[in-house]
Parts: C-alpha cells; sequence; structure tokens
C-alpha cells in the first residue's frame, strides 16, 4: 500500500520549525520516517508545468508526452470526467479561477480555493457559451470546477496546471506564443462578460472573490496515458496541501495530527507500514519500510537518521 501525502515536504527553514512538533503531532508518521527507507528526487515544476505531486500522478498513469508538450499537457486526459472521449482527441481543460494584480505581477487562486456552488458554475457557463460562438473553440461542461474545451489544432501551446500558476504567477506562465492569441482574445471576452454577472454579485454579498477567468492547460491524447494493469493501491490524502501552499504551519501542524488520529495510528493498529510517497514544492520523497529498522532504529543516533534528510535536501 502507498500513502501520498501532497504538502508533506515543507521547505528546510519550515521543516527545522516543525521538527520539534512533529513527534507530538503524528507519533504514528515519525515512527514511519524513522522506519524507512528513503529516497530523494528533485523535480522541475519550471520545466514540467506541473506541480511535484501532479508529476507523480502522471507517472503513475504512465503519461508519455509527445516531444513538442510538458508533462502537464496529461492532466488533460488524467482528469477530465466526461465519457466518451476518442483516444486520439486533444482533451484541454479550463479552469474557473480568480485573478487579481499585484504590484509586480498577476496571481491568481485555484478553484479549490474559491468554494464554487453548482448554480454558479451553470450560470457561468451559459453565459459563457454565446462567446464561444463561430470562434473555434467549443465549449462542453466537465464538472464545477473545470470545462472542457475543444481547442483548433493551429491553437496548440504548452500551459501549466492551475496549481503551479496559483503557487507562482500568472505572468510566468501566461501564453505569450502567436498561436495562442485567439485564446487570448476569447480569454479577455470571458472577463469582461463575467464583471459584475449576477452569480459574482452574489459571491461579493458572501465575502467570496469574484471567478473572473478560465485558466487553459492540458492538451494530451487519452491514449498517451497507459495505466499498468495493477498500479497497486495508492491512498492519497490532500488535509497538507491547503495549508503547506499557505504556509500556515499551525494549521499544517493540525491537519498532521488528524491524519495521525483518522489514518496513520488506524494503519498501525493493524501492523500495516505503508510505502509513504511525500510531495513538496519541487521534491519528491518515496519511504519504503525496512524490516532491519523495527530494531536498528534503537542504535544511537539511529532514531533520528531520517531527520538529516528532512532537514537538509537538496
Amino acid at each position: 500500500m502507498h500513502i501520498v501525502l501532497p504538502g508533506a515536504l515543507p521547505d528546510p527553514e519550515a521543516a527545522r520549525a516543525l521538527l520539534p512538533h512533529l513527534h507530538e503531532a503524528a507519533p504514528t508518521f515519525t515512527g514511519w520516517l524513522a522506519r524507512g527507507r528513503a529516497r530523494l528526487r528533485t523535480v522541475e515544476p519550471a520545466a514540467s508545468g506541473c506541480t511535484a505531486y501532479e508529476q507523480w500522478q502522471l507517472e503513475r498513469a504512465g503519461f508519455k508526452p509527445d516531444p513538442q508538450q510538458n508533462l502537464s499537457a496529461g492532466l488533460g486526459p488524467l482528469w477530465a470526467s466526461g465519457g466518451g472521449l476518442a483516444p486520439d482527441q486533444p482533451i484541454w481543460l479550463a479552469e474557473l479561477v480568480h485573478m487579481a494584480p499585484t504590484q509586480s505581477s498577476t496571481a491568481m487562486l485555484a478553484s479549490h480555493a474559491l468554494h464554487i456552488t453548482p448554480d454558479q458554475s451553470v450560470a457561468l457557463f451559459e453565459s459563457a457559451q454565446t462567446l464561444f460562438e463561430g470562434t473555434g473553440f467549443q465549449l462542453h461542461h466537465d464538472s464545477d470546477e473545470r470545462w472542457r474545451i475543444g481547442v483548433p489544432a493551429s491553437c496548440a501551446f504548452n500551459g501549466a496546471s492551475p496549481a503551479l500558476v496559483a503557487a507562482t504567477s500568472v505572468n510566468d506562465w501566461w501564453p505569450q506564443q502567436e498561436a495562442a492569441r485567439p485564446w487570448r482574445r476569447l480569454f479577455n471576452e470571458i472577463q469582461m462578460l463575467w464583471y459584475g454577472h449576477p452569480a459574482n454579485a452574489a459571491r461579493a454579498n458572501q465575502g467570496l472573490p469574484p471567478i473572473n477567468g478560465l485558466w487553459l492547460f492540458g492538451g494530451a491524447r487519452p491514449e498517451q496515458l497507459q495505466t499498468p494493469a495493477s498500479p497497486g493501491e495508492a491512498r492519497r490524502y490532500e488535509a497538507l496541501q491547503a495549508p503547506f501552499m499557505a504556509q500556515d504551519w499551525g494549521g499544517w501542524l493540525a491537519a498532521l495530527a488528524e491524519l495521525e488520529a483518522q489514518v496513520f495510528l488506524p494503519l498501525q493498529q493493524q501492523d500495516v507500514q505503508p510505502v509513504l510517497v511525500l510531495a513538496g514544492r519541487s521534491e519528491l520523497a518515496t519511504l519504503e519500510p525496512r524490516i532491519l529498522a523495527r530494531w536498528t532504529q534503537w542504535l544511537p543516533g539511529g532514531r533520528n537518521t531520517w531527520s538529516k534528510w528532512w532537514l537538509y535536501r537538496n
């Protein structure tokens, strides 16, 4: 069994501050760290266009990018929820987002931070449909937070996942290619249409930021996903991700304590020690149980060996 924990690898400075509190918050988790053989890998979000956790998902799904694609292209077919998709059809998704200018760039909130209701999603979708007519783009409702977009072949470009853009800057990923000009034009029209939209007026009354944009990403084909027949069980727990991104370390420890009570301790009581996959901003750590570690952890220094890579990883 694999337990996958996005947001479980804080940056070294935060890791040093959290270290004295880890055992108190999650003794089972720290015991697994002490008894695990760690394999660390640095990833490159600037090249892949996705977060470390998303890269793990794509690798597990067996995604093979074409030479002109970055890794994030595979998120289109990986996340599309609609059925009946042709294996050779490029799948593009557009996530409902909030964008706001800052002093030096533009920041973005991805859909998971916006609390979008089904009614809001449908209302915005219906209003946007008229803008798509005659543009060569087709609009399909895929979920409340993401829509599927039919994109003309001439408009293909490399994008980035909404989660990565939200963690960095819109300016870093805004498509500047000539091929993306038709989408940029349509995006601007959508922003103007949704300014003052009744759905956003209702959100303002609730103290919520407006939904004022669509972030386009994906572009790979379903046939590029080659999931192994028996990849093994992997349970994903994303409770650490939001406080990790917000650098809310008190909230991060509280979420870790909840995972201890609800997930880690019950597994320990069943004498199960899973393979741990921990994801940070640009790193993945895989910890496999070591049989000998159950007694070697009591040797001098053995119990705290894991803290060395936790604190000083490159």
